[in-house]
This record gives structure tokens, sequence and C-alpha cells, in this order.
């Protein structure tokens, strides 16, 4: 992730006089290209973008000699990966510089070869039944008879043929397509944060460069798709790539601003980052439309429309209702086209989320966010799209995009020679606005999807880089307390501060781990370390901050001789009163346990606890198996740590299956068809083998009182170990397990399973702010499709007047089939 700097001295011959003047520069690394201490030009093989301009006419007044620097990044478009492009980089791998030249180019033989291209690919593709598809092969033959490659004076009449075919008309009825280029930038993926932010630069300025040359030239710059005309280049800054370009790259920010202010540089999106769909919390995802929209809002004078989220790995059903109270109402994506079992029946249509709000949706139905203005990209946008009877209008994404590059002159080119031309659909040089303005208009037959765009690939990113979605929900628990602490106390303590900046630093780093291949897991192990790096930092600081908060609120209880050596003060940031059992340091330093009871955003001085009704009672049976019982609830334990009952004592009714075992660990092979940080394959159910290698049998660790414990110990696979500890606490009704992991297997796949008694055809799962249902079971394929899902802090199966519910802290994936609740380690 180094790079290194050339100086190029270069001298035009005066010869050139009048000529087209490129400098090129070929390389298997990025590289960008500066002048006179300015970035001016993106150069990447892999986007096409290999030469830099220096004059369309070489006058006798420009300077015939100048010095340029290319900084050249010993990384590729797409990273560095060994052998493969989603392998770990290679820490050896070698930069080549193959080309650096000063050249003539004839820009008359490259509009004609443009032409020519065109032409051909009409004849090839509008097929046999096409008379326009002759038209296109007869006159491709004309201007080869015509043209004398030797003599450019022949090169305008061979052109004048290839344009009268592309000034016939298209009829009224013909479909329309909204092109907008694309420039999808992963804010880290298979580089570091530090990567994308030359990769942001150097997508950018070459933008900024095209527009100069094609003055028609639009750009919605989005949270993570770029817009433009000639092809409006939906750009794809997020808020926060943006905020990285104003603070490292000034001068090209000034530039981005008076774009801005001229109406061609046009934001989109809405975010602070383009995040995962599905993991972040309600307050997370909140906070994202917050941050992003205020940042537009602050530098632009205006916020987003449209909610662009091309790249992330399926959508919550909550996100409607996020979007409308964010002041947008309408949403772009494709990501659905990459189901490996169902494909998605609609293109444009009407989403609704579990409160009812509707977003009007578009999907491009050339299912890319990478096209390359080619003719078989347009014909098969028409041919695609699904509700071509119910609108008439598409959108077209073109420009090389993940790690940036964005359109090119080439895409550009090709376009405008397809803009009204008879036998292939209109392509119009659009805006995000100017497409959705239309299909609104168009809407009244639109059809409405309820609830999530379940992405039917990528289920293992629910589980993979298991500290990364343990940090994500700490520092979504942490930021919440912080801010609960020190809401109260600033109406306790008016002379308390309430840390609003740090709490935005705060925020924003932990929204830009939630970037949809840094949340799901799906990056390099370098965006593994600097994301455990930000939490540490939100973890580290946010107990200051909650400090500072307690002292200013409790102040008064805090003082030595407000509170006995026997008390304790006790907080609840969650909006019930609740009894619970806690720990605390004893007079002589040990930890001895309480039962509290605190009220809802509050706080009690604990100094004589109250003794339960009922005492936990902890009891091994002459089998070796463990009985645990606190009044509410009564279980049974084998000598592997399995519930074999779970009876809730009210209702004199049993949790567990007779013959069953809940708290079942099962490993299972996880070999994926390709995408392996990504996926976990439906197969992998067929290799599960119960985890049974016991190391350590169940004993008692508690005996009882107010907290009862047993532990017991696992070996799982060929070198791992599992440990695990369960409580019951006095009045509680549930069970607790603290279950911790030594993890040296290499594609497996850990669960904990739990069948229950209960029957229902739908289990419920925690989503953003509410609730999902989803089938236990696989009538159809969109059922079987959901074989693992995603959850956040609960699921649940429920029957009349009786249900289970599985509760982490820490975990996303899950499922529910049949009777078996499970959740994926």
């Amino acid at each position: 992730w180094e790079t290194c700097w050339f100086k190029v001295e270069l001298s035009i011959p005066p010869a050139w006089a009048g000529r087209e003047v490129h400098f090129v520069w070929e390389s298997d690394g990025e590289g960008m290209v500066w002048r006179d201490a300015q970035p001016v030009q993106g150069l990447t093989k892999e986007g096409e973008k290999t030469s830099y301009i220096l004059t369309r006419s070489l006058k006798e007044s420009e300077p015939h000699s100048l010095t340029l620097y290319v900084e050249l990044a010993c990384n590729g478009l797409f990273g560095a990966g060994k052998g493969s492009m989603i392998a770990p980089p290679d820490p050896d791998r070698r930069v080549t510089l193959s080309k650096a030249e000063l050249v003539v180019f004839n820009r008359d033989v490259y509009e004609l070869l443009m032409d020519l291209e065109i032409l051909l690919d009409m004849a090839q593709l509008l097929g046999e039944e096409n008379q326009r598809s002759f038209q296109a092969l007869y006159t491709a033959n004309q201007m080869v008879n015509v043209c004398d490659v030797t003599d450019p004076s022949t090169f305008p009449a061979a052109r004048e043929l290839a344009a009268a075919i592309f000034s016939q008309r298209n009829g009224e009825s013909q479909h329309t397509i909204h092109a907008m280029g694309h420039c999808h930038i992963d804010s880290a993926w298979l580089w570091p944060y530090e990567e994308t932010i030359r990769k942001c630069a150097r997508s950018w300025v070459t933008v900024v460069h095209l527009m100069e040359n094609n003055p028609e030239l639009t750009f919605a710059c989005s949270q993570q798709g770029r817009l433009g005309a000639a092809g409006a280049d939906p750009c794809a800054p997020q808020a926060q790539q943006f905020q990285w370009v104003r603070s490292r790259y000034p001068g090209l920010y000034a530039r981005i601003q008076d774009l801005v202010a001229k109406g061609q540089f046009i934001p989109v999106g809405g975010t602070w980052v383009e995040m995962d769909g599905n993991l972040p919390s309600g307050e997370s995802m909140v906070r994202q439309f917050l941050q992003g929209q205020r940042f537009f809002q602050e530098q632009f004078g205006r916020i987003c429309s449209v909610f662009w989220l091309p790249d992330t790995f399926g959508y919550s059903a909550q996100l409607p209702q996020l979007m409308r109270g964010s002041g947008i109402q309408r949403f772009l994506t494709q990501k659905l086209s990459w189901n490996l079992v169902n494909s998605f029946p609609h293109h444009t249509f009407f989403w609704e989320g579990i409160d009812g709000s509707q977003v009007l949706t578009h999907f491009p139905p050339g299912d890319s966010y990478g096209m390359q203005g080619r003719v078989a990209e347009m014909l098969k946008t028409v041919k695609n799209n699904k509700d071509k009877g119910r609108v008439n209008h598409s959108a077209f994404l073109f420009g090389f995009g993940d790690g940036g590059g964005g359109p090119t002159q080439k895409m550009l080119d090709r376009m405008k020679r397809m803009r009204d031309t008879d036998g292939l659909p209109r392509v119009q040089i659009s805006t995000p606005d100017q497409l959705f303005s239309v299909l609104e208009k168009e809407s009244s037959q639109l059809c409405t999807w309820v609830g999530e765009l379940f992405l039917e690939l990528h289920n293992g990113t629910y589980t993979t880089q298991a500290q990364i979605k343990k940090g994500n929900r700490e520092c979504e628990r942490i930021l919440h307390d912080v801010e609960v602490l020190s809401s109260l106390a600033v109406a306790r303590d008016t002379a308390f501060q309430y840390p609003a900046s740090q709490l935005q630093q705060l925020w924003r780093l932990l929204l830009l781990n939630q970037f949809h291949d840094v949340l799901p897991g799906s990056c390099i192990q370098l965006v593994v370390e600097d994301a455990l790096q930000y939490y540490t930092e939100i973890r580290r600081a946010g107990a200051q901050l909650q400090q500072e908060a307690v002292q200013a609120l409790c102040r008064d209880l805090l003082q030595p001789q407000a509170c006995s050596t026997h008390s304790s003060l006790v907080l609840n940031t969650l909006s019930w009163e609740r009894t619970e059992v806690i720990a605390r340091p004893g007079p002589d330093g040990a930890e001895t346990l309480a039962l509290v009871t605190v009220p809802s955003m509050g706080y009690a001085l604990v100094q004589e606890p109250f003794v339960p009704p009922q005492p936990v009672a902890v009891r091994k049976q002459e089998d070796g198996s463990i009985t645990m019982e606190n009044g509410v609830i009564a279980v049974c334990l084998d000598t592997m740590g399995r519930l074999t009952s779970l009876q809730l004592l009210d209702s004199g009714r049993s949790s567990v299956p007779d013959g069953c075992c809940a708290n079942q660990f099962a490993l299972f092979d996880d070999v994926p068809l390709y995408w392996d940080a990504w996926d976990v394959m439906d197969y992998h159910l067929q290799t599960r083998k119960p985890v049974t290698t016991l190391l350590k049998p169940l004993e008692i660790t508690l005996a009882g009182g107010l907290r009862g414990s047993v532990s017991f110990s696992l070996q799982v696979g060929k070198s791992s170990t599992l440990t695990q500890e369960i409580i019951l606490d006095a009045m509680c009704p549930y069970l607790r397990f603290l279950t911790q992991v030594e993890w040296k297997e290499a594609h497996k796949f850990l669960k904990v399973e739990f069948p229950v008694q209960v029957r229902s055809t739908n289990a419920t799962y925690e989503i953003q702010f509410g609730h999902l249902q989803r089938p236990t079971h696989w009538n159809t394929s969109w059922d079987w499709a959901r074989f693992e899902v995603w959850a956040h802090k609960w699921l649940d199966l429920s029957e009349h007047g009786f249900g289970v519910a599985l509760l982490n802290d820490c975990k996303y994936g899950a499922s529910a089939h049949g009777n078996v609740l499970s959740l994926s380690l």
C-alpha cells in the first residue's frame, strides 16, 4: 500500500504544432498525474485510463516543455490479491511501469473506429429479423470501401455514412434509457481505508477533468454511485468520502463545490457511508442518515432525495420508514440481481416497510452498476426490464467501479451515437431526479413489494469475523448509554456540557465500520485490524464520557458521606424497571452478589439488597446431570451441558421436546462455490456433525442462593475448544449462556441449536425498531433460499399462549427450521 513518485520532464517537438498530444502511462498499479501541485488525472490500466491529454491542438503559445509528477500506488484497481482478486494481499507483489511515452493522438481514426464499433454491434445484435441490422452491416461495408487507411482525406466521407444511420430517429414509443455514469468506490474492501482516500481523489479528479472536455456532463455524486451527463455520472462518494477529500485534497474539493453551485455536480444519497443494509441497529441507521444528510446540507446547501445503495447484501424491511423520516422517497439499488435461487420479479416498484411507509424503488434492468455504454448492454436493459409494460424508462449505470475508476471518454462517445438512433432504445443523458420524476408520473400501475429485500447470497456475512460483529454491538450499546446518561446529567446539572462533538466523532467512527464490506467481514485482514482499533477507541472514549456523565448526574450520591461502605450506585439505561442480580465489590474487595431493583432510565443507591422469595437451587443427580430451579423456571442439563428439560413452572409446560437436547453445538463444513468470506451454501446443512467430544464434564461452579451456575468444556473440530458457563439467577425468567471459543478451524461453521416444543409456521426475528416474521418451512424456493437469515438481539418461536426466545449479545446469523432455533457462532 506504499506509493512511489515519478518526476516526468516532457519536451514536445515543435513539429507537432496543431496536433493533439497525450502523455501515455501504463503500469499495473494505480496512478495519479499531478501538475502545478494539483491532481489532474487518475491513471489505471484496468479502468482504461492510460493517458493524460496535454493539449487538444498544440499552439505555439503553449509551453512545449513541462514537468509532471506521477504518484504510483503498489496496488491495482482491485487491490493486490495473490493469484485471485479475493485472495489475501501478496506482500511480495511487484508493480511494473511498462510504458511512459509522449504521443500524437489521431482523433479522426478514433472517431472512425467508434462509428464502426457501434455499427458492427448493431449488425450482430439486432438480429436477422430486424432490417436495421442489415442497414448497419451494409453501411459498415460501404465505409470500408470508401476509406483508404493511408489517406486521411477519405475519413470524413466514411464518417458521413455512419452519421446518416445514427441520425435516423426512433418513434415516440421507444423505451428511454437514462444513462448515468458510475464509480462505485468501496470505502474499504481489498484495500485499507487509507488507500480509499487516494482512490476517491484519482476517480473524482478524472471525472472533473472529463467534464472540462464534455461541458454537457452533469455529475450526481451519491453515497456510492456517480452521475453525469453524456452519461450523468453517479459517482460514489459517501459523505465520509467527501470528508476525506475535503481534508486531503482541498483544491479538488473546491472544484467540486464550484461544480455543485453550477448545477453540474449533483449530490444524491444520504448516509455517512454505504452501510450494510441488515446488521446496523435502528439507531445506527438513523445516525447514518442524520450524519449524511447533515453533511450534504452544510457543504452543498441541500439534502439528498434519492437513497443510492447499489452494493450491499440485502435490505432491511425497516429502511423505507427510515428513508421517509430522512426526507427521502426514492431508492436505487441493483444487488438483488445477484440472487442465487429466485429472480426478483420487478425492476421498478413501490417498496413498503414494516410500518406501511413506501418508497419508489428502481433496479437498473441491466443488473449492473459497471456498464460500458455498449449496444449489447442497452439492448439487455430493455429486454431484461420486468416492468417495461408499466413504465417506459430505465436507469443505465456506466463506469468502472468497486475499486473506483469511473466513466471514460470512450463510454460517453459510444452513447452520443445512440442518443436517438432507430432500432436502439433512446439513450438520454440524465440525472436521478429526471429519472425518478418520470417514473413517478408513470407509477399508477406499479406493483408493491412488502417486507425485506432479502439477498439470496452472501449469507455468511452475518457471521464472518466474529470480533467485528461483537465490537459493533458493544459500541452501539456504549454510545446509547453515554447519550442517555449525558442527557440525564444535563437535566440535573446545568453546568454539565453535553459532549456533542466527542459523540459525533465516536459515532462517525462506528458508522465508518458499518460500511458494507467491513461490518459483514468481507474485507482483508488489514481492514479488520483498523476496524478493531476503532472499536477500542470507542470503548475507551465512551467509558470516559460515561464516567463524566455519572459524576455530574449523581454527584451528591457519590460523596463519601452520602454512601456507606456497603452501598452501591446502580444505573439502568433501559426504558423499563429492572430487577436483577448484580455483582459488586464487597467490604473485603471480593465480589459479592446482590438482587436490586432500578427504575427505568434511572438509578438507585442500593444498601441492603432484598432477599428473593425463592433462592436458586442447584443439585447434582446420580447420573451426573444437574438441575437448576429458581421458582420461575426449572432446567435439567446432561453431562455435556445440553438442556434436556426447560420448564416454565407457572405453565407446567416443558420447552424441550422429549428425546431432544437443546444447547447442542454442531459443526458444519463451509466450502462455498467462490465467495469464501461472504457465502455459506445450502449444501453445508448436509454436513452437520454434533459436537460431542467432552474435555471437562459439567460441574457446579455456584451452588445457588442468588445465583447458580455450572460449566463444561468441549473439543470442537480438530483443534478448537469451547468453554461455557450456564447461569440461572434468582427471579430470572431466562437462562444465560456465557460461551468462549478458541477457534482454530478452517472452512468450518459452528452453530448452537435449540429444538423447542412449539409449533408455528413462522418465527419472529428482531430487526431495527421492530420485528419480522419468516417461515419455518421450506414450501417454496423463496422459503428454502432463506436457510440462513439475519436477526439482531433475539429470535422467537411462539404459538398461542406460549413461546421460547433465543437472545444474544453479539451475533447476527440465525435460522428457524421446523421447531429448531439455531444461532450461528
